[in-house]
């Protein structure tokens, strides 16, 4: 089964996700500029989510990506009563966790060695209920024979540990320790794109001095921006993400609920404490396909949408899209179920209209296995 989310959102001016130089993200898309959000800040805002956090925090069912799992691992040992000595002596163990291993300039010799690492040399993106699993096995391992605890390869001693965890299920995992399962994502998000061509603006602001007195700017900046009507795109493969949670029916159909909720509600938060640009979607599609077979509707908007007559970019997006849909459901023999929310009294192909996000969710829900 493939659940796939397609969303049209338009925001007001706003830097929501930005390049090395301070600019908004952007990129060419039939022949013309686009605005861009990059799907790693959409899964980020969709990790960090309310929507998330309430769903599954509490449970500790959520990853964390964190360079500091010495001390994570410290406080579990703690938790688990372990003498402050051995905990130092596996704490001072963990930061070799996420090792690729000795290269010829690592290969250093006692007196050249700095002070000991504290960190990890990678991102680990570790489950929560990871964590105490990894403490008690590094605790067992260090009980074999103290004496010998800093010549273990911890790696090789550890064997990998899969984790139950919603956002890791959702988004996979990439790690090159022994230690950590590679998770292969259950969901796939694209890069949201602007249906309409881009247009680039500066904001230029001054700072005063409000002690000193002085007349003029104490300091000056520009800052680029735009407006423009996203189109995004993402989808969940049933069973991945099943398999991914160990075979939970009941925590996968919650992930996919709490995404579609994340999906429609999370922003960017880049540059919002200048802009405010918190504006939700004004359509959300999702459609249940049993045929594991992902499709953008992307190409819908080949041509940059314009503002016509009475009809805002909005309208328009959301025109194009239902027709390059009802087209490729005809030359492909797409089926599958449809369901949509939107603010205003658009109309789609073969899908049904939902008042209200709570009730797109309860139809959603009324699909997933149990």
């Amino acid at each position: 089964m493939l659940i796939q989310i397609h969303i049209l959102q338009n925001y007001a001016p706003a830097n929501l996700n930005r390049d090395d130089t301070g600019s908004p993200k952007d990129t060419y898309f039939g022949g013309a500029r686009r605005g861009r959000i990059s799907s790693q800040c959409l899964k980020r805002n969709i990790r960090k989510s309310v929507a998330f956090a309430e769903a599954f925090e509490e449970n500790g069912l959520l990853g964390m990506r964190t360079k500091l799992l010495p001390d994570l691992i410290g406080k579990e040992l703690k938790a688990l009563n372990a003498k402050n000595d051995v905990i130092q002596a596996i704490v001072g163990q963990v930061p070799q966790i996420g090792h690729k291993g000795k290269t010829e300039e690592s290969e250093e010799t006692e007196t050249e060695k700095g002070p000991a690492e504290t960190t990890t040399r990678q991102l680990i993106f570790i489950g929560q209920n990871e964590l105490r699993p990894l403490a008690e096995k590094l605790l067992a391992l260090y009980q074999v024979d103290p004496k010998k605890w800093d010549k273990v390869e911890l790696e090789k001693e550890l064997g990998s540990s899969l984790p139950r965890s919603v956002d890791i299920a959702l988004f996979g995992r990439m790690t090159t320790s022994a230690a950590f399962e590679n998770v292969q994502a259950a969901a796939q998000v694209a890069h949201a794109i602007s249906t309409n061509a881009l247009t680039q603006e500066f904001d230029y602001y001054t700072a005063v001095d409000d002690i000193s007195g002085e007349s003029g700017a104490g300091m000056i900046g520009d800052i680029e921006f735009n407006s423009s009507t996203y189109y995004k795109y993402l989808n969940v493969h049933w069973e991945g993400l099943v398999n991914n949670l160990g075979g939970d029916l009941e925590v996968a159909r919650q992930a996919v609920l709490a995404l579609v909720e994340a999906a429609a509600t999370s922003q960017p938060t880049g540059k919002q404490n200048s802009f405010a640009a918190f504006n939700l979607p004004d359509l959300v599609l999702i459609e249940v396909t049993q045929k594991n077979l992902p499709v953008s509707y992307a190409n819908a908007f080949i041509k940059p949408v314009r503002a016509s007559g009475d009809q805002s970019m909005l309208d328009v997006s959301v025109e194009k899209l239902g027709d390059y849909l009802q087209r490729l459901s005809k030359t492909f023999n797409l089926d599958g179920k449809r369901a949509f929310i939107a603010t205003q009294a658009y109309s789609l192909p073969d899908a049904e209209a939902k008042p209200s996000l709570d009730d797109l969710k309860t139809w959603l829900d009324a699909d997933l296995p149990r």
